[in-house]
């Protein structure tokens, strides 16, 4: 059964970490939504129904019979034991939006569904970029459980400080951890495949750091916080989502805050997640194209993929920063740094596509990932349309 994902309600909500990806590619927890969810269902045909420039790197659906579903949230049992379920012509509504439908792709319309059932009990859904930050422990929570049931830890190595359950310490094959502090009473911590705790790092739960990434020498990790496949984190972090392939390698704090692919966070760069009047936080909006209020008083850095901080960079609370912008010049950037800033400044040039280009190549081949063709067209479009 193919496994369609849809961007439809949702894409332009997650700007700008969506100018890149499906929202079912988008990281929380330990895993993307769309590994998630192939878990959750056994699934290993996905598509994606996304925006066109995006859809010749993502798989656009067979005109098949199908579960159509939109991927950004946490089922409890009986909501998934719902969606196994789901005969042909039937769909699920959540607060008014359909949730998941079996239906055929190929004459795919909401007059081709017969029954509709309202889910009743609440599930932890993720509406924009700020939810990845604010129910990033729920869905650590939810992935442990996923990946660990009916599975063995590696041991953990006597040099290291340990507190809470042991239970919620689960180290994959060919991780390490040395001579560090690892507190599960607040929380479960995930150390993922070849991962690396270096000396002296003091974790504090929930935390996931996943496959291929590192903590630096003495990095102070708090809750509620994602490490991406093949990143690097240093200093002091605090309810970060980092999607992966990303470093904040040196001293420095970053909280609240979701970080895309690709990025580079130089030494002793800093966001506030705080304001001085402790006020709710606001946030810039691709669909209103305005500053609007998240109800949040914890809100730091909203960053696109390929972006990039020189060191000693300073962002105020409540930044959001576009795809591929190179932040380098003295004093606070604005709290919104579009896509191809080439200094961060508002009235700064763009950034050239050319240049753009050719250091989105030399970063992604560091980790022996190419630059496609594909990618390239993605950079034009974003380039000439924001």
């Amino acid at each position: 059964m193919q496994l369609v994902f849809s961007d439809a309600q949702y894409w332009e909500n997650f700007l700008p970490l969506t100018f890149t990806r499906p929202v079912a590619e988008m990281r929380c927890g330990i895993l993307t939504f769309a590994e998630r969810w192939q878990k959750l269902l056994g699934s290993t045909q996905v598509s994606f129904f996304t925006e066109e420039f995006l859809q010749q790197k993502f798989q656009a659906p067979e005109f098949e019979e199908s579960l159509f579903l939109v991927p950004n949230f946490l089922p409890t049992k009986d909501v998934l034991e719902q969606i196994r379920n789901l005969k042909m012509g039937e769909a699920l509504v959540y607060e008014d939006e359909l949730l998941a439908a079996r239906v055929n792709i190929k004459d795919f319309s909401l007059s081709q569904i017969e029954k509709m059932t309202d889910v009743t009990e609440e599930i932890v859904f993720f509406r924009k970029p700020t939810d990845l930050f604010s129910y990033n422990a729920a869905a650590i929570d939810f992935d442990f459980e996923l990946l660990t049931e009916g599975r063995t830890s590696q041991p953990l190595s006597p040099t290291n400080g340990f507190l809470g359950n042991v239970e919620d310490l689960f180290i994959e094959e060919g991780a390490s951890i040395e001579f560090s502090t690892i507190n599960c009473r607040t929380g479960k911590i995930y150390i993922g495949k070849d991962a690396e705790v270096m000396e002296g790092c003091n974790l504090r739960g929930p935390i996931a750091l996943c496959e291929g990434s590192k903590f630096n020498l003495g990095a102070k990790i708090y809750g509620e916080t994602t490490v991406g496949p093949h990143s690097k984190v240093g200093g002091e972090v605090n309810n970060v989502v980092i999607f992966g392939f990303s470093n904040k390698g040196h001293d420095g704090f970053i909280g609240n805050s979701v970080i895309g692919e690709w990025c580079n966070l130089g030494a002793d760069t800093n966001s506030s997640n705080l304001k001085n009047n402790y006020a709710s936080v606001k946030l810039w909006s691709y669909s209103s194209k305005s500053m609007e209020d998240t109800g949040l008083q914890f809100c730091g850095l909203i960053m696109g993929d390929h972006s990039k901080a020189a060191i000693n960079t300073q962002f105020n609370t409540g930044t959001v920063v576009g795809v591929a912008a190179n932040i380098f010049k003295a004093g606070f950037p604005p709290n919104h740094i579009p896509s191809f800033s080439w200094g961060g400044m508002a009235g700064d040039e763009k950034f050239r596509l050319d240049k753009a280009v050719e250091v989105a190549g030399k970063v992604m081949a560091r980790r022996k990932v190419e630059l496609t063709g594909v990618d390239e067209a993605i950079f034009s479009y974003l380039h000439q349309n924001y």
